[in-house]
């Protein structure tokens, strides 16, 4: 481990010679990718200093305690000892989390695709329920975001509706959320007063360059209709929305947010390139069945989640085995908790897989 933190140190200090170079100004895309190795680095050898700082501060006490024989340094010199011990023991173990490979998705914007499940029009308001969620969480984080495309139920919920998130990290946290999402709840259309499971499925897909997934076009149907909906008063004169069938595999878009029918159509390609990638993503998953069994859930659409209890304001992620009592919180798009222990579970077993 030491080895390679030694090299990433040495790396970093040819990066930033390289940067104070002006030819390296000059060039626009070699002083990004530049810039974006330094942001990754840094991290990794400011905590290495701070390891090397307190393992010397370690030694240093002990040779304090060896040679000194005044009661009062004695005492000082045992707990600079014991603070510099238990620094060391953290920032080994954070050294350890910041060297594990890194998912290369984890810097990309995402598209959220929330379905309703079992449960007919309570499934349908369940699905309302955790858009707005993830919208509130998205702000939250002053992320943003954008309606894709939705299909209404009688009631006001949602069949279906994707939209987009863009912000730094937005992958990286919101990747544990992809799965069955599962509602315990009175639905307003119960008069008896039962209690209600219904189901909603959710697929978090990194957001592809065209780098990464080529599309050819010969493979796109495009048909054009009019908007409609609540709020496409403004769109609904033209045939502005646009439904994109992909051929090979059958995936189907529509998007009618937009007044413009090239917007839409934009749209539509980029949903279908997200769409694309995460199957090919899951190809590779399905492949390494070792690593994606090591994994706490990121992807699986067919996986129950979490139980969304309202009677006992409880809220249980099954994969983690962790309960919270804040339903409303949560619903108002409090995920940090909810995610954090799921980050730190992920990465608990990635390392215990590496020792």
């Amino acid at each position: 481990m030491f080895d390679r933190l030694e090299d990433i140190v040495a790396r970093l200090d040819e990066i930033m010679r390289e940067l104070a170079e002006p030819e390296t100004a000059q060039d626009s895309a070699r002083f990004r990718k530049l810039m974006k190795e330094q942001s990754d680095l840094t991290p990794l050898a400011e905590a290495y200093e701070a390891y090397k700082q307190n393992k010397q501060t370690v030694e240093d006490s002990l040779a304090l305690l060896e040679e000194e024989s005044d009661p009062e340094m004695r005492e000082l010199a045992k707990e600079e000892l014991a603070e510099a011990r238990r620094h060391v023991e953290e920032l080994e173990h954070q050294l350890k989390i910041l060297l594990l490979p890194k998912d290369e998705n984890d810097d990309r914007n995402v598209f959220v695709e929330i379905r309703g499940g079992a449960g007919g029009d309570e499934a349908a308001l369940f699905a309302a329920d955790l858009y707005r969620m993830y919208t509130r969480y998205a702000e939250r984080n002053r992320w943003k975001t954008e309606l894709i495309s939705f299909s209404e139920s009688g009631l006001g919920g949602f069949k279906e509706v994707v939209f987009s998130i863009s912000g730094q990290g937005a992958y990286s946290k919101l990747k544990y959320e992809s799965g069955v999402h599962r509602v315990q709840r009175i639905p307003v259309t119960e008069s008896g007063g039962r209690i209600h499971t219904s189901t909603a499925t959710v697929a978090i897909m990194p957001e592809a360059e065209e780098v990464d997934v080529e599309i050819d076009m010969n493979d796109c149907r495009f048909d054009v209709f009019r908007a409609s909906g609540n709020g496409g008063q403004c769109v609904n004169t033209t045939d502005s929305a646009v439904r994109l069938t992909h051929i090979p595999t059958g995936i189907v878009i529509s998007c009618q947010d937009e007044k413009s029918q090239l917007k839409n159509r934009d749209k539509a390609l980029k949903v279908l390139r997200a769409k694309l990638y995460e199957l090919e993503q899951q190809k590779q998953h399905d492949e390494q069945s070792e690593a994606r069994r090591s994994q706490i859930g990121t992807g699986d659409r067919s996986e129950k989640i979490r139980t969304y209890n309202f009677p006992q304001s409880r809220v249980t992620d099954h994969r983690i085995h962790l309960t919270l009592y804040r339903l409303d919180a949560i619903m108002d798009g409090d995920l940090f908790e909810l995610i954090d222990n799921l980050i730190t579970a992920d990465q608990t077993a990635k390392l215990a897989k590496m020792e």
